[in-house]
């Protein structure tokens, strides 16, 4: 029997995506173990699909891709939103317009409530719909604004849920409409008051950058090899750690902090700091200030565009690789 599909090999082929030489012969894969039932996991079947759709959307095939996220939906029993969006934004390219809106309508309410849905926004982008993708945002911000105004009473928890949506909102719209070269309105002047006040905030809490320690897959597995008791401090997979990473840079702008990213450690890096200071390259501190020592080409700036190239030096789009990894 032929060798079994896990989670880690099609996160590992959605990293690769069309930018591997032969991006129809991993689509082939994933499809292949779908239909044999050889995916290890059977919760991971719409995953699979998923993967491959998204695969072909972005080589060009958008008629295979829409049928491989329609069947991707058909597999997932919850958390079928992202799926959703992306089919009803390749209806849309392919001129199915009324079907591809009504899917999107669907998903529009997501926008009030969960902080990574603005995923519907560039699947909307992408399709040509630019304008109503900037009165989703719109209409959001006026809900949720007008929520926090006549809900006063709501735990601090949902208070400070609001104000992240407001935030991040706020800056997406900002950066639409500066793409598409209209002139600064009341909540373009509001995003940019929010970032100045974060920034303002962090300033004044002198908490020093805020970047993480990230280590790229092969020297987090080299790392793994030569120091094995840190094993007990890190997730047991590479994967799980880039997406560790990318949730705590979520949560991290979700309350208000900008100038987020990643310095990139090295094995040999990290050995020759600790030898340097007379330090245990195992400790949490000497990690931190080996993390500290870090910067010009070992800084990444966080978040890249959605369009640019992911921060975890996969090679994939960031919209395609760590940005769904936010969603947990």
């Amino acid at each position: 029997m032929s060798e079994l599909l896990t989670a880690d090999r099609i996160d590992e082929i959605g990293a690769l995506g069309p930018d591997s030489p032969d991006p129809a012969a991993l689509v082939a894969e994933l499809v292949g173990a779908v239909d044999e039932g050889r995916v290890a996991d059977p919760d991971d079947i719409g995953h699979a699909l998923l993967v491959a759709a998204e695969i072909l959307e972005q080589a060009g095939d958008l008629a295979d891709a829409l049928a491989l996220a329609t069947r991707a939906i058909a597999e997932q029993s919850d958390d079928i939103a992202y799926a959703r969006s992306l089919r009803g934004s390749l209806l849309l390219r392919l001129g199915r317009a009324d079907e591809g809106m009504a899917e999107m309508t669907a998903l529009r309410p997501l926008l009030e409530t969960d902080p990574d849905a603005t995923y519907l926004i560039d699947d909307l982008v992408e399709a040509g719909h630019t304008e109503t993708a900037l009165e989703w945002l719109t209409g959001a911000l006026d809900a949720i604004l007008e929520r926090s105004r006549t809900q006063q009473h709501e735990s601090d928890d949902a208070q400070d849920e609001a104000a992240a949506m407001i935030y991040g909102l706020a800056q997406v719209r900002h950066d639409l409409r500066e793409e598409m070269g209209l002139p600064h309105d009341e909540y373009d002047n509001l995003a940019d008051r929010l970032r100045a006040a974060s920034n303002h905030a962090l300033d004044a809490l002198d908490e020093g950058p805020a970047t993480l320690l990230f280590w790229p897959q092969a020297e987090f597995n080299a790392l793994m090899m030569r120091w094995p008791t840190l094993s007990g401090s890190y997730p047991a997979s590479w994967d799980e750690h880039r997406a560790q990473i990318e949730l705590a840079l979520v949560e991290a702008s979700g309350v208000g902090s900008t100038d987020l990213g990643v310095v990139v450690g090295s094995v040999t890096g990290l050995a020759a700091f600790a030898e340097r200071e007379d330090l245990d390259p195992t400790d949490e501190e000497t990690q931190d200030e080996y993390a500290d020592s870090l910067t010009g080409p070992d800084l990444r700036a966080w978040p890249p565009g959605r369009n640019d190239t992911c921060w975890c030096g996969s090679g994939a789009k960031y919209k395609k690789c760590c940005l769904p990894r936010s969603r947990g």
